[in-house]
């Protein structure tokens, strides 16, 4: 598979129009559940092991999608399989009051993963450049230019990304591209299944009454924060498996340039380690 197809690093005017949320030549849900998935979330668990064990690097790895666009899922199917002890997961929630008293970025810094992990953020700073816009809620926060705010703000988050990348933190960032008709389907089977009610929330109706206003802002978003540094992977959300496939391909992709080493002994480490080795094996 070329992963490239669903990369964009550039900053052109991008429609998600232009980007398939269904893909005709993927591979069937059996082949990719039987013997794809597992296999890459095989070669992902070794690289993973490998990035916790040199603790050099990190890895921040952004989801941003509308209300069941398979955010959730691909945690679950993917990235669960790691080691926990290397995986970092927030879900990003609406600011507190004092998170609100600081500027927007400010409460990102604890959500970081440490060296040697990845760091999963279920949505993430990206919200303060989506749900703002749609409701208007910037409300009484400071804003030193509030006529150029998302421009700043792309910025900003580019900035930061960067900061990120110069400090040794990789940063992934994946949109699930969902389709209208397959969103509805999804959010009815959540409202008919018992054993998916819980999943359901009614501000994921109120929010799909504003399906127009999130595809543009997510144009807008994706054309002004789409960098070599920082890529976001526009992925055909429709085919949940094929787009958690994906999800683990990048994410293998992104590990292997890392080219994290086990940590091997120093030469009067070594000699350590046989005395141990030879205390141990006489006992």
């Amino acid at each position: 598979m070329n992963i490239h197809q669903f990369r964009i690093d550039h900053k052109n005017g991008i429609r998600l129009s232009d980007f398939q949320t269904s893909m005709q030549d993927r591979p069937s849900d059996e082949t990719l559940t039987e013997e794809l998935i597992p296999k890459s979330v095989d070669r992902l668990k070794e690289l993973h092991w490998k990035l916790y064990a040199e603790a050099k690097k990190g890895v921040v790895v952004v989801l941003q999608a509308l209300d069941a666009g398979g955010k959730d899922e691909a945690i679950s199917y993917i990235f669960s399989n790691l080691n926990a002890q290397g995986l970092k997961t927030n879900a990003f929630q609406k600011p507190s009051d004092t998170e609100k008293k600081h500027d927007y970025l400010w409460r990102m810094h604890d959500l970081m993963p440490e060296r040697g992990q990845v760091g999963i953020l279920n949505r993430s700073y990206y919200e303060e450049v989506i749900a703002p816009r749609v409701h208007d809620l910037l409300g009484d926060e400071v804003i030193p230019d509030e006529e150029n705010v998302w421009a700043v703000r792309y910025r900003q988050i580019n900035d930061y990304e960067q900061y990120l990348k110069e400090n040794g933190f990789e940063v992934i960032k994946f949109f699930f591209n969902v389709s209208k008709e397959v969103q509805r389907d999804r959010l009815l089977e959540r409202l008919k299944d018992p054993k998916k009610n819980w999943e359901f929330s009614f501000s994921d109706v109120e929010e799909r009454r504003h399906w127009d206003d999130y595809q543009a802002i997510f144009e807008d978003m994706l054309s002004n924060t789409s960098t070599s540094q920082a890529p976001w992977y526009i992925l055909p959300a429709d085919d949940d498996w094929y787009a958690r496939y994906i999800v683990s391909t990048v994410m293998i992709d992104v590990l292997e340039n890392i080219n994290p080493q086990f940590p091997t002994f120093t030469e009067d480490e070594q000699e350590k380690i046989d005395e141990a080795i030879k205390e141990l094996e006489s006992e």
